[in-house]
């Protein structure tokens, strides 16, 4: 029997490092449960020290969490892991992830602590968060860029101390292939206690070689793989869990291992998460791109329609791609919408959740002939945003603009039980949008981001709006959907003012980074 790979998922933690990421707590919360619905074995949910809210998001997800281990990070300091132990209480499994620098510049230049003093810290960490949890984690940061010697003597002291866990991070992206799976058998090999421990690998991905080096390490017996949906991550991201998930399954002919992820729900968390970041996903992306299952050549197609296997080594369908789609009206019954949803992912909590879900599917009924799976995901996705509190709300919006005239826009917001209208011009409808409801709010804001992207095809499909606001270093990311892009982009604009006025006294995730 193959062994189990481990998928150790950080894009909560790791994933958020990313600028413009930040997530809020219930945007977490949503993505952990996603998380557990393709049966993610650990999920880091954040680094409690990092400040109040960062504190409070990994609880939530501990307390929302019931099949999956949920993990916190922790520096190898006593104040650290106290607030990790504390921010994990409410979970059914929790593990306590500690880690030091180990690499002689990080040692050098950045903790000023010799290496004896690097090995004593480790050592005193993972002894201490046993005391609270029999599954503690120890990681050496920038291992990639560490004396091999020094490293096993780290790894070897950490497993002894308790730590059950050890971690090989090529914190900075700058390993191979061939060096770091040599590495991994080496450490394997040389470490006399490393059948107490599984061996687990972080890959950056700053050279495009995460996702490579992280298979090269699994190929030489690490076990557990960390890994962030789409790839998300700091710089330039972490390995993505889809295309190890993926390539781990296909190619069973070379890897001895194999996960428990159920594959039908990646696409369904892909588009989560790139819809809660703001970070789209680009059309050629391996396994979640919308081309990554498309064949335009025609010898391609001929091959294809002759035998699938010819030209598609996965099956689009095993990972949550489906060409199936509801043609249906308002008139259209629940029993066939709840169905549906749940063919393609989406769970919904209650039948309170399910029927304005499907109110609002009856409402885009109206406006569309054909509604499509991704549409119905943007519906889930933009119930969330409905359901959030908000202290302004859009009551309506008209905008106007032609050759020759200057564009212009009319809104009418509610703020704190107060309407509130607004006229502005602007060089297009949604610039003169954004100045109207800037008129109300006033919220002093600089617009970084503003991206469009078609749901699905056809002149009649929803656009979803994704606006990026910055305002004295905080950055909070919105989101609108709707067959009227005018109307998609005030929704998204107003999603991220909202965030704005809920007071956040975060520390920006970079601030505290990990591996």
């Amino acid at each position: 029997m193959a062994d189990q790979l481990l998928v150790f998922d950080t894009t909560l933690r790791d994933g958020e490092q990313s600028p413009g990421a930040s997530m809020t707590c219930e945007e977490k919360v949503r993505i952990a449960r996603a998380l557990e619905r393709l049966r993610v074995d650990v999920i880091e949910a954040g680094f409690p020290i990092a400040s109040p809210d960062d504190f409070k998001a990994v609880k939530a997800v501990a307390e929302a969490v019931t099949e999956s281990r949920v993990c916190g990070l922790a520096r190898a300091l006593t104040k650290d892991i106290d607030r990790a132990a504390e921010a994990l209480k409410p979970a059914r499994a929790a593990r306590i992830h500690t880690f030091i620098a180990t690499s002689p510049i990080h040692m050098r230049e950045k903790l000023r602590m010799s290496p004896e003093a690097v090995l004593e810290g480790a050592v005193k960490a993972v002894r201490y968060a046993r005391q609270f949890t029999d599954d503690v984690e120890f990681s050496a940061e920038d291992a990639g860029r560490s004396d091999p010697d020094f490293l096993c003597r780290v790894m070897e002291a950490a497993i002894a101390a308790g730590a059950r866990t050890v971690n090989i991070p090529d914190t900075v992206g700058y390993s191979v292939p061939a060096q770091f799976g040599e590495l991994i058998a080496m450490l394997k090999t040389r470490v006399p206690n490393a059948d107490q421990a599984i061996f687990s690998v972080h890959c950056h991905n700053d050279l495009g070689l995460a996702v490579a080096n992280s298979l090269a390490a699994v190929y030489h017996g690490a076990r557990q793989v960390e890994c962030t949906i789409n790839g998300l991550g700091e710089r330039a991201g972490n390995a993505a869990l889809e295309e190890i998930v993926m390539a781990v399954r296909t190619r069973q002919d070379v890897f001895q291992c194999d996960t428990r992820i159920e594959t039908p729900h990646i696409v369904a968390a892909s588009r989560l998460v790139s819809t809660i970041t703001g970070f789209a996903v680009q059309p050629n992306k391996a396994i979640v791109g919308a081309n990554a299952f498309a064949h335009e050549a025609g010898i391609h197609q001929d091959g294809v329609i002759k035998n699938r296997e010819t030209y598609e080594i996965m099956r689009a369908e095993d990972v949550g791609w489906t060409a199936n789609r509801m043609v249906l009206g308002k008139h259209s019954g629940r029993n066939a919408f709840r169905a549906r949803m749940t063919e393609i992912g989406v769970t919904l909590k209650d039948d309170a959740a399910l029927n304005q879900a499907f109110e609002r599917f009856k409402d885009l009924a109206d406006k569309k002939h054909e509604i499509f799976d991704e549409d119905l995901q943007a519906l889930v996705s933009e119930g969330a945003l409905e359901e959030a509190v908000e202290p302004v709300r859009l009551m309506t919006l008209e905008t106007a603009s032609g050759t020759g005239t200057k564009p212009r826009a009319d809104v009418r917001l509610m703020w704190n039980g107060k309407e509130h209208e607004a006229h502005a011009e602007g060089g297009g409808p949604v610039d003169a949008a954004f100045r109207a409801i800037e008129g109300v709010v006033a919220s002093g804001a600089t617009l970084q981001l503003y991206a469009v992207n078609a749901i699905t095809s056809g002149t009649d499909a929803q656009g979803e709006v994704t606006v990026r606001l910055e305002r004295q270093g905080r950055i909070v990311n919105g989101h609108g959907a709707d067959t009227d892009i005018v109307l998609a982009s005030a929704k998204a604009y107003l999603n991220a003012v909202n965030k704005l006025l809920i007071p956040d006294n975060r520390t920006h995730p970079q601030l505290h980074r990990g591996m």
